[in-house]
Parts: structure tokens; sequence; C-alpha cells
């Protein structure tokens, strides 16, 4: 982390804000770190790998990591890795690495899902304080789960935790426009951390990314590499369209990589956060800040983005 934040290839892309603080908008999602077919699908990783991943997605210069208590797979934990990997550094070094999490969903021991109701929020922002090692979260999400009508008595239970010094900022994912203008009039949110990618987004994303640049905050993509593949692996996508493998080759790039590259393209308040377990891949994610898509390639691509349900 010797050289200077801008000097470093995840800077490539510019910088996005969440609240006051400021990130490379190529950023790295932990939930691959835990096994081959993230969370409890696949196979447990080799812990030291999954270290070393995280470690090398900083020295490319990220520094905005997602994670969640609820990223583990039978033997690893996402919040211990993160908080393993950047305890290596110093202190200064660490406070300026952005560490997300999000509350909503929740995994017992087991791996048994449970949706959380209000009065347990806080308790859950407590867990991954302790699995991080921190005295507050930088951000903690609110991911609406379909039981969940509305989401004010969920999220006045997180602004509570931000009113104890527990956390600093809040954002909100899984969420239509129309929740996001519940959650805007309720109190300030710094991000949305939506399912979007390349052939698959949901029907009113144009409105959601269209009103984060309005209200001057971040559009955060998950699933922006496997798209309809979702936690299963990208290698085993077979079907990659023409289009994308054809400005693949023009740039000497991956389809990953162009996919990348296409939601950075989105806004300048778009904040990618690609996940892998692998060391080649994460070298390979961060190299995609780079990439410029030229008009005619982004038309070329512009037929697969297409609302889906």
């Amino acid at each position: 982390m010797t050289p200077p934040r801008s000097h470093l290839p995840a800077a490539a892309a510019g910088t996005g804000r969440l609240g006051d603080l400021t990130v490379n908008r190529l950023g790295f999602g932990a939930m691959r770190t835990t096994g081959t077919g993230g969370m409890d699908r696949g196979e447990p990783r080799d812990r030291d790998t999954s270290i070393a991943v995280i470690r090398r997605a900083v020295e490319l210069g990220v520094d905005h990591i997602d994670t969640a208590a609820f990223y583990f797979s039978a033997l690893l934990s996402a919040n211990e890795l993160v908080n393993s990997a950047l305890a290596a550094y110093p202190r200064n070094d660490r406070d300026r690495i952005v560490v997300a999490t999000k509350v909503g969903p929740h995994r017992d021991p087991s791996g048994e899902w449970w949706t959380a109701r209000p009065d347990q929020i806080r308790g859950l922002v407590e867990e991954n304080l302790r699995q991080l090692g921190r005295d507050h979260l930088d951000l903690v999400n609110l991911r609406l789960m379909p039981s969940m009508t509305s989401l004010v008595d969920h999220l006045g239970a997180l602004v509570e935790c931000r009113e104890a010094g527990l956390l600093r900022h809040l954002g909100v994912s899984n969420v239509s426009l129309e929740q996001l203008e519940e959650a805007v009039a309720l109190t300030e949110i710094v991000c949305v951390q939506n399912r979007h990618a390349l052939g698959y987004q949901r029907p009113d994303a144009a409105g959601v990314i269209g009103r984060c640049a309005e209200l001057g905050i971040a559009f955060v993509p998950f699933f922006t590499i496997a798209g309809d593949a979702r936690e299963a692996s990208v290698a085993s996508r077979q079907d990659e369209p023409e289009a994308v493998r054809r400005v693949a080759a023009a740039h000497g790039a991956t389809s990953a990589q162009i996919r990348l590259a296409w939601c950075l393209h989105q806004g300048p308040h778009v904040l990618a956060i690609p996940g892998t377990g692998d060391p080649g891949h994460v070298t390979e994610n961060v190299a995609a800040a780079k990439i410029r898509l030229t008009d005619q390639e982004l038309a070329m691509l512009a037929g697969l983005d297409v609302p889906s349900d």
C-alpha cells in the first residue's frame, strides 16, 4: 500500500462517494472468498488463499470491500477473512479502507435463513462489529426481503444504531424506486445496492440509477459479472453473447472485464464490487478499471441491456 492511491490499478476508473467517504469506483465483494460457489454452495476455499485474495485487492488499490455476517461456508466466514486480511496493515492504512456490510436476512450456524425483526437489527449490527473487529461500521445496507412490507421499522432500528455510534452511514439493498423514495424520506441514505448486470436488470433499474444520480448517492450493483448465474461460478457461463465476445476481443480483454467496464460506464456514481476467491481473477477484475468502451461498443451492448423480472 506504499504508492499513492491514485497510482494504483483500481484508481483507473476514478473515485466515487459513499456519503463523506471517497473510494475508488472499482471495489471488491467478499462473498466468494468463503467457497467455490459462494457462501454454503460448493466447497470451502483454502483460508490462506482467500486472505491472500483480499490483500491482493487492497494492494491493487481497492478501498471499498463489501461483506456480511451471513457470508459463510462450512469452514469460512467472509467477515473473519476480511478482518484477518486487513489486520496485516498499519492502522492508518486500515482506516482508509471502507468496509460495507448488510443486515436484514441472516443465517443461523446451521445455515438456515431467516429474516430479522426490527428488534433484532441491533444484535446483527453488533455481530458484524465483533466479526470485523471494529468499533464502528463504515456502512450498513438494509437488505430488503420479500416479507418486509415496509422498511420503516427496520431502517428506524438502523438509524438508532447510527445515533448510538455503532455505524457511520446507511444504505438500502434490493429496493424498488418507490422503496428508495421511502428510505430517503426517512433518513440520509448514501447508496443503493441492487442486482444489476449486462443482460439482467430490474424493470425499474434505469429509474433507480437515475434517481441515485439526482440524489447524489452511489449505485452499487452486485452480480455484475455473473448476471443471471447469481452465486454460481461465472466460469459455468457457456452462452456469452456474441456482442460481448466481440468487444472483449477488440480490447484484448475477457468477457468478465467487459461486463465490469460496462457497469462502470453506467454513470460516475456507479461503484463496482466484483467478487472472487481466485488470486488471478482479482487482478483481472481490477484491471477492468482502465477499459474505456467506445460509443459504438456501448451501442452494440445496448441490445443486451433489457429489463428482467
